[in-house]
């Protein structure tokens, strides 16, 4: 018979495995490094000069612009931005879905539909609300035809929620793991950013918004009729709240964000809301239920045969579900957050797709954010319970190290001898601390950028890099640590709306009282 082998409080216990879908541990020689290589053997240049790990290299060519045509009645647009536009040959017109990140991302995506059908876009489908600011160049394109425009109750929300009190640190979030301030070629130049080959299209010369708030809106499950389909409409939530599925049962296909072309991200180094796994395996238990012929997601090449959907989307699931069971078991036997980043690691079996491999974020990051988003940010480490400010702390490592000069010495003894984790340590006290001079910043700068090029995680490596030309003066990033308000902003937001945005301007030390 087949075994399902778990390890509960030290021990192992066999016994037969009824579900359908059977869980295989391998334990095999490490392939590839989690999180970053511990040395430059599988680092590459480019022929466009970029250094990087060549998994990550390779992840591109998954990612390269191809209109793919998915069964009869269903195209994709992969590699527009950053994420995909789908359209669905309906009965009384084409239904588009998703709109991307501008009005000319969504129009070089209605050029590419013009080469395969003439019939006009009469509604739009929003899988959630990152990528719904091409919506107008839908209503330009089919200037006689009544659009009508679908999505979740909370799309208008969240889009004003992201523009508002935490603009500064989101954006800022946005320009460092999105490599938004990358050059596209040479050493730093940006490689992909693992769900897309770019943020935005460079080739778009601007990027206007064009969302437009869906007149439907659902929270719950529902059926609708759109352009004389029949849709089912599951709520899904996965990187985001308002996130669906759409069930296309006449088509055999279901259009999702919850699978991606890597591992998905629990923890995104950008600063996100938490993505609670438990949630998101029901919204995939959910999808495999349907049994789909053809898969489209909001990232990534669409996926045909209910087979190779089956198998590949079950893994999937597996590897999200064995982040928050190893989390939830060793939390229980008391590891803290870090200690769960170094000894959690994903089975080598899971590299075999890049549906679940390390290509975004890591493993040892997500364990982490799950293990915070169940209790909190204390990990029962007494060091963090009253920890002293940074630069405090700072002063009194590298005084009791000897000085500077011997943390300099050690970090730069560290670098040569890969130990990169140790640089980039102790290059953070020099660069935190009351006397820092430049030459700390460009030992920090040195090690982040190594471990930019060592890592298969597009995430990391983009973070890395913007940091590192932060700190070595190539690209300030100053700007984005502040509230860049305009008066144009307040006159276009309700009154509740200013209010909070200048609420959260207010430093109590300078306040008066009268």
């Amino acid at each position: 018979g087949r075994y399902l082998v778990l390890e509960l409080a030290r021990h192992s216990f066999d016994r037969p495995c009824a579900s359908s879908r059977r869980i295989q541990f391998i334990v095999t020689k490490h392939k590839r490094a989690r999180s970053f290589e511990p040395n430059a053997d599988n680092t590459v240049t480019t022929e466009t000069g970029h250094v990087a790990h060549r998994d990550l290299v390779d992840h591109s060519r998954r990612l390269v612009k191809n209109f793919y045509k998915v069964g009869q009645h269903i195209w994709c647009l992969v590699g527009n931005g950053l994420s995909n536009q789908t359209f669905i040959d309906a009965p009384d017109g084409v239904i588009a879905i998703d709109t991307g990140e501008s009005n000319e991302e969504m129009r070089a995506a209605i050029a590419e539909l013009r080469f395969h059908t003439k019939k006009p876009i009469v509604a739009v489908l929003y899988t959630h609300f990152h990528y719904v600011a091409g919506t107008k160049a839908v209503l330009d394109d089919s200037p006689e035809t009544k659009v009508e425009i679908y999505g979740h109750s909370k799309i208008a929300y969240n889009r004003v929620r992201t523009a508002t009190e935490i603009a500064p640190s989101y954006s800022r979030g946005l320009v460092e793991q999105f490599a938004i301030t990358l050059p596209p070629d040479g050493p730093d130049g940006n490689v992909n950013v693992g769900l897309g080959r770019f943020y935005r299209n460079p080739e778009h010369k601007t990027q206007t918004n064009g969302f437009i708030k869906p007149a439907h809106t659902f929270d719950k499950p529902c059926t609708i009729k759109v352009a004389g389909l029949e849709v089912e409409v599951t709520p899904a939530p996965s990187d985001a709240d308002d996130s669906v599925t759409y069930w296309f049962k006449s088509l055999g296909c279901a259009v999702n964000n919850l699978v991606w072309p890597v591992l998905f991200n629990v923890f995104a180094i950008r600063g996100e809301e938490y993505r609670d796994p438990q949630i998101m395996l029901e919204g995939i238990d959910h999808l495999l239920s349907l049994n789909p012929t053809h898969l489209v997601g909001a990232h990534g090449m669409p996926i045909s045969g209910n087979a190779e959907i089956m198998r590949r989307v079950t893994r999937y699931r597996d590897s999200i579900q064995f982040l928050w069971d190893q989390t939830v078991r060793l939390t229980n036997r008391g590891y803290t957050s870090t200690e769960l980043g170094h000894e959690i690691r994903l089975p080598d079996f899971f590299d075999e797709d890049n549906l679940t491999s390390e290509f975004y974020g890591v493993t040892e990051h997500h364990v982490r954010q799950i293990r915070a988003g169940l209790l909190g940010w204390f990990d029962g480490d007494p060091a963090n319970l009253f920890p002293l400010p940074r630069e405090e702390h700072s002063n009194r490592m590298i005084a009791g190290f000897g000085g500077r000069e011997i943390v300099r010495q050690k970090t730069n003894h560290a670098i040569n001898a890969d130990d990169l984790r140790w640089a980039c340590e102790l290059s953070s006290w020099l660069v935190n601390s009351t006397e820092v001079e430049d030459l700390d910043k460009l030992l920090l700068a040195k090690t982040l950028r190594l471990i930019a090029q060592r890592t298969t995680a597009a995430n990391i490596r983009n973070w890395c890099l913007a940091r590192a030309r932060d700190l070595d003066g190539t690209f300030d990033l100053s700007r984005f640590k502040q509230h860049r308000l305009s008066r144009k902003q307040i006159l276009a937001s309700t009154n509740e709306t200013a209010v909070s945005i200048l609420r959260v301007l207010l430093a109590p030390d300078l306040a008066k009282i009268n």
